[in-house]
């Protein structure tokens, strides 16, 4: 029997905010209300195949066996168009508080994991580790204000946004805001996507410096290395549970305002009744891309060095009854406080034997821009003070 939580014991959400957006440029889904709250993938999952609710929306956090923030809305809509921000208007002033850790430690955590993957006798291959910046702002910020900031400030209108109340204690009142560009899985009637983004470049303001950081990235070993065990990891479980798997033998670019990823699209079919986009997600997730591989040892290693990661890393998104939905994975965001006067944001980088830590800790700086740079914090710290 499926529990039934009462969620006016755990969360103090102001009733006229949404609950939930997911903006994307085909579609925008926008939940209002939380009604039956739901701790794991799985026990959403029988709710929706017995039928006893129609959509869920929420949040996966970064590990699985942590309470997830899912739950059924009293209220969805889904519109083929894309989100349209409100106007930010006296947005208050946002200033770095805390870098978690120093930047000289992130990068020396860099180093040894570098010295850790090179050696032929270790399983690590691949791990990725993060670094968080704190900000303090000098007025209340509302979780809906954030959004339509990033949002508006994003070229293709990607965002979301998750009242995390649902996961219970500590996380009653806060939000998860983002602008996330790449999608876990997406499933429309039997057709589905997956879009991994492995391997990064910050983005260069002069034109020809650009176009050359992404020529280098496209021809770099070290990024189309790191790329490939999060394909191989994806077609693996799309294959176990999917049909006409399509891998693309070598990734594109994608980009952002911010940095240059390289990304595959990959595609397969499932029947009518087959898996959900929400029973997708929880198979695939975390894949190589935010954890690493083999997943189970580097989920170990960055839970030793950095702590718990929260929902940064996760995955954000909406499933109906009849198993159409969409999943981010919950990067370029951070976590909004229950006052609204301090956010707390990641940004990460896949480490692999061949890896520089001056350049990784830049890739984070990059990263780090899609959500402080609208906020109006453009200098990071780059050693310790």
């Amino acid at each position: 029997m499926i529990p039934i939580f009462d969620i006016s014991a755990e969360t103090s959400a102001d009733p006229s905010e949404p609950a939930f957006v997911l903006a994307r440029p085909h579609r925008t889904v926008v939940a209002q209300g939380v009604g039956r709250v739901f701790h794991s993938a799985q026990e959403a999952v029988t709710a929706l195949r017995g039928g006893q609710v129609g959509h869920i929306v929420g949040a996966l956090p970064f590990s699985p066996g942590a309470p997830a923030a899912l739950f059924a809305p009293e209220s969805v809509s889904v519109t083929d168009t894309g989100y349209r921000p409100a106007m930010p208007n006296g947005l208050p002033h946002f200033e770095i508080d805390t870098a978690l850790p120093p930047p000289d430690t992130h990068t020396q955590r860099v180093a040894a994991a570098v010295r850790l993957l090179a050696d032929p006798t270790h399983p690590i291959r691949k791990v990725v580790l993060a670094r968080a910046i704190r900000a303090r702002a000098s007025q209340r910020m509302r979780p809906a204000e954030l959004l339509d900031l990033l949002v508006s400030t994003d070229p293709v209108g990607n965002g979301f946004l998750v009242d995390l109340s649902a996961a219970g204690m500590p996380y009653r009142g806060r939000h998860l805001v983002g602008s996330s560009p790449e999608i876990l899985i997406r499933r429309e009637g039997t057709e589905v996507l997956s879009h991994p983004l492995a391997g990064s470049a910050r983005r260069a303001t002069d034109s020809d410096a650009d176009r050359r950081a992404a020529d280098n990235l496209l021809a770099s070993s070290k990024d189309q290395h790191e790329h490939r065990y999060v394909t191989d990891q994806v077609s693996g479980v799309l294959r176990d549970r999917c049909a006409s798997v399509r891998t693309p033998g070598s990734p594109e670019l994608t980009g952002t305002p911010e940095m240059w990823h390289l990304g595959t699209p990959i595609t397969a079919t499932v029947p009518v009744d087959g898996p959900s986009a929400l029973e997708l997600a929880a198979a695939l997730h975390p894949t190589p891309a935010i954890c690493g591989t083999p997943t189970a040892d580097a989920a170990r290693l960055i839970a030793e060095i950095e702590g718990d990661r929260g929902f940064y890393a996760g995955a954000v998104g909406w499933c109906d009854a009849e198993g159409n939905g969409e999943w981010m994975v919950s990067i370029r965001c951070a976590e909004l406080a229950a006052d609204g006067l301090s956010l707390l944001a990641h940004a990460g980088g896949g480490i692999v034997a061949e890896s520089d830590p001056a350049a990784e800790l830049a890739e984070t700086t990059g990263k780090f821009q899609r959500i402080l740079g609208p906020l109006g914090i453009s200098d990071l710290p780059v050693t310790v003070a």
